[in-house]
């Protein structure tokens, strides 16, 4: 097993290094000349960024100070995300290349000036001048001297008069309206600084835009969902569902107090936080996730573990959010007006014998009434289904946060983002508040769901 673990470490590193020599190769070598400021400054970065990575992905835990988890998770994380946007646009820009070179050397050879050539089957003066004298040779005639005075063009004199020799017409020099023609090598530096360029500025660009939307903070999302059991009095119960706010090094308290806000400005009657709230233990993030104190609901705010609850310690951050006043569902149920809200725990609970208990959380009850099941990961889906739940609500996948993840998530999860119904179950899957690894969001906006029940009966 150990030799098996190495092999497949081996294989990564190589492949992550030979990926990045690849960027390097066509960022910076190929537009940069040999010991120049900005190759060294290139080179300088494209050794900087991966260490960074590769520190800020193996800080993460207790034994590092957290002071220097938050110093290397911003660029550590960041360069994830902007060498992954540079080598997607560099490969197409691999089709692009060809392409532009064509184009370039056919443009190149339109501009070369025209070269004007003597015919050797028109007659000309030159010509003309030569046969005459043939024609004087061969009668005996004395041949007509051919030189000329100082400052006279060249002439050759003839019983007609003198026959003006012509010199061979110049081609004329290039300008900047007909362009300069551009040799091979020429050329290829030149698609190569203008795919490079671009390459640079659409994933400066995308990272840019995606990590603008992070901080941001989520955007309420408004969605209807109708249930054939819920009562008529119960129509209209909303639920904000949040998860995945991963309040750690990179997002903080200042971030959390925005999910806050964001939560209670449309005043829902109940608040479902469906796990990942934190990266990191309670000692270091105690100051950071007190704005939750502050969440409001008419039925309260209800909590169940993510994976990373388990990561960072659960159980003294299923303490924690009774301190702060949200109510913990483990395994456990709770009747409600007109339904019942249940929640599980996380199947990465299974590790230290705190997995996902249905049976306990649903096995007893009425099933005549409607059922909401909160639940971190969609994956246990089909437990859900034969338990009779009429809705669950989950995150984890974050809508696969950086494009293209959401192909890599979709393989792992049966819904990625939105409502889906398995059988007599609908599965609604938040992308998420927050995010982890890079604080950056591409195709994948962050959200707070509003999830409004609608009774059939109304």
């Amino acid at each position: 097993m150990v030799v098996i673990f190495a092999f497949v470490s081996a294989v990564v590193l190589a492949l992550f290094g030979a990926l990045h020599w690849y960027v390097w190769r066509r960022l910076v070598r190929d537009t940069t000349a040999k010991g120049s400021f900005l190759r060294r400054t290139g080179s300088i970065l494209f050794v900087a960024g991966p260490l960074l990575s590769v520190a800020a992905m193996t800080a993460e835990g207790g034994t590092v100070p957290f002071l220097l988890q938050r110093i290397l998770a911003w660029p550590g994380y960041l360069w994830m995300a902007l060498f992954l946007y540079l080598l997607l646009a560099l490969l197409v820009g691999e089709a692009v290349r060809p392409v532009l070179r064509r184009w370039m050397a056919r443009r190149s050879n339109g501009a070369q000036p025209r070269q004007q050539v003597i015919s050797t089957t028109e007659p000309t003066e030159v010509q003309a001048a030569d046969s005459g004298a043939e024609e004087l040779g061969s009668a005996g005639g004395e041949l007509p001297s051919t030189t000329a005075r100082p400052g006279e063009p060249n002439a050759t004199r003839g019983p007609a008069g003198p026959v003006t020799v012509m010199d061979p017409p110049r081609a004329p020099e290039p300008t900047p309206s007909t362009g300069t023609h551009l040799t091979g090598p020429s050329r290829r530096l030149f698609v190569s600084r203008v795919v490079g360029g671009v390459a640079a500025a659409a994933a400066v660009g995308t990272v840019g835009h995606g990590t603008y939307g992070v901080l941001r903070g989520p955007k309420v999302k408004r969605l209807t969902v109708s249930l054939a059991k819920l009562p008529r009095g119960t129509h209209g119960f909303r639920i904000a569902v949040v998860s995945d706010i991963h309040v750690g090094p990179i997002l903080g308290r200042g971030f959390a107090q925005r999910v806050v806000d964001t939560i209670n400005a449309p005043q829902p009657d109940l608040i479902a936080i469906v796990g990942d709230l934190v990266d990191g233990s309670v000692e270091n993030l105690t100051p950071a996730v007190e704005p939750l104190a502050q969440l409001r609901a008419r039925h309260g705010t209800y909590f169940v573990t993510g994976n990373h609850e388990y990561i960072s310690g659960a159980e003294p951050w299923i303490e924690k959010v009774r301190e702060l006043g949200l109510r913990p569902l483990e395994n456990a149920r709770t009747e409600l007006p007109g339904f019942d809200l249940a929640g599980v725990n996380d199947v990465r609970g299974e590790e230290e014998g705190q997995g996902p208990d249905f049976a306990k959380a649903l096995g007893d009850r009425d099933r005549s009434r409607t059922s909401v099941l909160l639940a971190h990961q969609p994956v246990v889906i089909e437990d859900a289904v034969r338990h009779g739940v009429d809705l669950r609500l989950s995150g984890h996948t974050h809508g696969g946060q950086l494009w293209p993840g959401n192909y890599l998530a979709e393989l792992a999860n049966p819904t990625v983002a939105g409502l889906e119904r398995y059988g007599d179950t609908q599965l609604y899957v938040s992308r998420g508040a927050g995010v982890w690894g890079p604080p950056v969001r591409v195709g994948a906006p962050s959200d707070i769901t509003v999830v409004e029940l609608a009774s059939k009966q109304a």
